[in-house]
Order: C-alpha cells, then sequence, then structure tokens
C-alpha cells in the first residue's frame, strides 16, 4: 500500500508541474492534498487537464498545419496560373516584336516615299515663293505667296488641301502668262512720289504706264517708273499698246521678267558712248565733222563749177564765171601769138584753175589717215589707264577696268567711223574735180589743135 501511495505521489510530482511549463494559463492547485486520496483525486483531475490541453494543443497545431498547407496549395496554384499567365505575356510579347518589326518595316518605306513626297513638295513649295514673288501677276495679286512659303517652311506633310491651293496657284500664274489686262495701282516715279494709274501687265513679262515701263519690287511689291526708259521705238509700242482698245498691237515683250530690260536700260546711249572716248573721242568727232562739212561744200561748189562748164561748151562766147570761160578768154587774148607761147598761157591757165577745183581735197585726205590714227591713240592711252588701275586695285573688280577698256574700244571704233567716210567723200570730190580738169584740158588741147590745123593749112 505504501508502495502504491508513494508511486501515485511520484507520478503527482511528475505529471503536476509539466502543465505549468507549457500552458501558462493552467490553473494552479487550488489547495494541498491533505490524505492520499485527495491527492490521488488530484493527480487524476490534473492528468486529465493535462490531457484536455495537450489534445486541443494538437489540435490547433493541426489546424495550423492544415491552413499552412491550404495556403501552400493557394500560394501554389497562384503560382502556376502566374507562370501560365508569363508564358502567355511572353508568347504575346514576341508575337508582338515580330508584329511590330513589320509594321516598322512597313512604316519605314511608307516614310520613305512620303518623305521623298515632302521633299518634293517643299523644293516646288519654294521654287514657287520665288516665282510667284518675281512674277508681274503678283502686282495684281498681291499675297499669293503665303501658302506656298508656308509649304516650304512646313516640318510634317502637307494637307491635301495644301497640295490643291499649290497646284491652283501654279495654274494660276501659268494663265495669267498669256493675259494681258489693265488693272490700278500705286506707282512711283523716278521723284519719289505716289499716284494712283492705270497699269498694263502684259502677260509676266512687262508693267506699262502712260506708255513708260514699269518695274516691280520683289520684297516690297512696289511698282515704279524706270528712271531711264529704252529706245525709243520701245516706247512707241508701249504708247500704241496703251491707246489700243482691240485688236493686236505689236509689243516688245521680256521673257526674263525684267532682267533683259534693266539690261536694256543700262546700255550706254550715243552720248555716253562718246563721253567714254574721251577728249580724243572728241576730237575724232571733231574732224569727221569738219571733214564732212568741207566735203559736202566741195561737192556742191564742183557741181556748180561743172554745170557751168557744162553751159560753157555749149557757146562760143567766153563767159569769166567758169573755169573753161577763162580758159577760153586767154585763148582769145593770145590767139594771134606764136603757137607754143599759146599753148604754154593755155596751160597756164589749166594750172591756175586745177588748184581751185581741187582745194581742200589734202585736207580731207590727212583727216582720213589721221582719224584712225587717232583711234589708234586712244586705245594706247585707254589700256594705260586700264594697267594702272590694275596697278593700284588689282583684279579684284572687273569694273575699276571699264572706264579704261571703253575709252580704249570707242575710240577705234570713232577713228574708223570717221574715216571710212571720209575716205569715200575724198575719193568722190576727188573724181569730181579730176573730171572738171580733164574737161579743161581736153577743150585746151582741142584749142591747140584747131589753131595748129589753121597755121597748116594757111602755109599750104
Amino acid at each position: 500500500m505504501s508502495r502504491a501511495v508513494a508511486l501515485a505521489a511520484a507520478a503527482a510530482l511528475l505529471a503536476g508541474p509539466a502543465p505549468a511549463q507549457e500552458d501558462t494559463q493552467a490553473p494552479a492547485p487550488a489547495e494541498q492534498a491533505d490524505t492520499v486520496l485527495e491527492l490521488l483525486e488530484l493527480v487524476r483531475v490534473e492528468a486529465r487537464e493535462g490531457s484536455r490541453m495537450n489534445r486541443e494543443r494538437v489540435e490547433r497545431f493541426r489546424s495550423a498545419r492544415d491552413e499552412r498547407q491550404r495556403m501552400l496549395e493557394e500560394v501554389s496554384r497562384q503560382l502556376a496560373a502566374e507562370n501560365r499567365r508569363s508564358n502567355t505575356l511572353n508568347r504575346r510579347y514576341e508575337q508582338n516584336e515580330a508584329n511590330l518589326a513589320e509594321l516598322e518595316e512597313r512604316l519605314q518605306i511608307r516614310i520613305g516615299n512620303f518623305g521623298e513626297l515632302f521633299g518634293v513638295v517643299r523644293d516646288v513649295a519654294g521654287n514657287t515663293v520665288g516665282e510667284v514673288l518675281s512674277s508681274l501677276s503678283s502686282a495684281q495679286y498681291p499675297g499669293r505667296a503665303e501658302l506656298a512659303r508656308a509649304m516650304a517652311q512646313a516640318k510634317e506633310l502637307p494637307s491635301l488641301q495644301d497640295l490643291r491651293g499649290l497646284q491652283l496657284m501654279l495654274l494660276e500664274e501659268m494663265a495669267q502668262s498669256g493675259q494681258v489686262v489693265r488693272f490700278n495701282a500705286e506707282i512711283t516715279d523716278p521723284s519719289g512720289q505716289t499716284t494712283v494709274g492705270e497699269v498694263i501687265r502684259v502677260g509676266a513679262f512687262n508693267l506699262v504706264h502712260d506708255g513708260r515701263f514699269l518695274t516691280r519690287d520683289s520684297f516690297t511689291g512696289a511698282l515704279r517708273i524706270l528712271p531711264r526708259q529704252p529706245a525709243g521705238r520701245y516706247l512707241s509700242m508701249a504708247e500704241d499698246l496703251g491707246k489700243a482698245t482691240s485688236g493686236v498691237v505689236d509689243m516688245a515683250v521680256d521673257p526674263s521678267r525684267g532682267q533683259l530690260l534693266g539690261l536694256l536700260i543700262q546700255a550706254p546711249g550715243l552720248g555716253e558712248r562718246i563721253q567714254q572716248g574721251g577728249y580724243v573721242g572728241y576730237t575724232i568727232i571733231g574732224m569727221g565733222f569738219i571733214g564732212l562739212l568741207i566735203a559736202l561744200w566741195r561737192l556742191v561748189v564742183l557741181q556748180g563749177a561743172g554745170r557751168r562748164i557744162r553751159l560753157q561748151l555749149k557757146t562760143s562766147q567766153a563767159s569769166e564765171d567758169n573755169a573753161l570761160g577763162r580758159i577760153l578768154a586767154v585763148y582769145e587774148r593770145h590767139q594771134s601769138g606764136n603757137l607754143d607761147a599759146l599753148a604754154l598761157k593755155l596751160d597756164e591757165a589749166i594750172m591756175r584753175e586745177a588748184p581751185i577745183l581741187e582745194r581742200y581735197q589734202g585736207i580731207l585726205k590727212v583727216f582720213a589717215a589721221v582719224a584712225p590714227l587717232l583711234g589708234l591713240l586712244g586705245t594706247v592711252v585707254g589700256m594705260i589707264i586700264t594697267f594702272q588701275q590694275l596697278t593700284l586695285f588689282g583684279t579684284g573688280d572687273p569694273k575699276l577696268m571699264a572706264g579704261g577698256i571703253s575709252q580704249a574700244l570707242i575710240t577705234t571704233v570713232l577713228g574708223l567711223i570717221v574715216a571710212i567716210p571720209l575716205v569715200l567723200l575724198h575719193s568722190v570730190v576727188s573724181s569730181s574735180s579730176q573730171g572738171l580738169v580733164e574737161i579743161l584740158e581736153e577743150q585746151s588741147a582741142g584749142l591747140i589743135a584747131r589753131r595748129a590745123e589753121g597755121e597748116a593749112a594757111e602755109s599750104a
């Protein structure tokens, strides 16, 4: 019995402290056992309580384990779903990459075509801006270049409406280039005064106002009367065009849209050409003018002398108003003398009349010979001036050499222009005087021959 009590006490001692170590919430024994039976009962109660708590703890552990297992399975399912989704996204990504590469290639092809079109449109628009700004049609229709300027500066592809606008602008320019129209516009004269008047536009070539040609500033669009107009025949055409109301009128056009007209009015006139010749040119012109007057005067004189000589040939009565009459008078005064003396007297009379008929022919000959020499002198002087300009300023600006070269060329031209007519006039005057002298010699020889025949008949 004592052995049993001892074992029960030992079991109580072993079982009693265990709940206190594992569960701090287990109640402590309310009272101490006073007898062995109480102790045994107490041990039983505590053993049952410990078993219940152990079962509860195991249940909690199993419940937690099941929850963890369930959560692990849920996470595994989610992981599997995400893996499947990842695989799907990877396949979709690869497919999108392939599609994107194909689309990029197609885009590059289309961009290449549109890029080339864009470049062409910008080039055409830029050229159109210049054409419209320089076109004389813009004087009647200002502000047309804005669309083309915007397209030339655009950074993106133009719209279909813009392309059609550019097309219409080009077609309008083509149509206006074949029209002759009248319109009112502001005109600035060379003095700077601005008035409103009627302007005649001949296609895209000329602008005319009141019989005078106009020029248009490409930047400001202002219409100005040329301070220097072209030759008179062009101005007469412009006047006829201004007066015409119908029909066809001759008109000079400038296909270069003002450039030829600008060069034409810049060409020096006759007075400027003469001024380019300098003093040598003035000398040549003066010499030519004097020679021309002398030649004309001598031709008139010789024609009168020839007419009087021909009248003298028709009568036997000697007249002192012509060379032949004076020779006949000498013959009549000395016809009774010696034949040889008479011949000498007639020769003397002819020699006295010949210089009168040949007067100033030597001057014409000298002028004809000196004029080209003066032209050569002017050429040398002009070349000297040119080389002096080259020495001082170099060859950078050709305009600095223009004065010397112009003088060198114009003096040569003036010398030839003066020499050639003077040579011809000298030849005409000389041949006319020589013909009259030959008539005098012929008539003198005839008189001597008749006198010799008469003496021979008397002696026979």
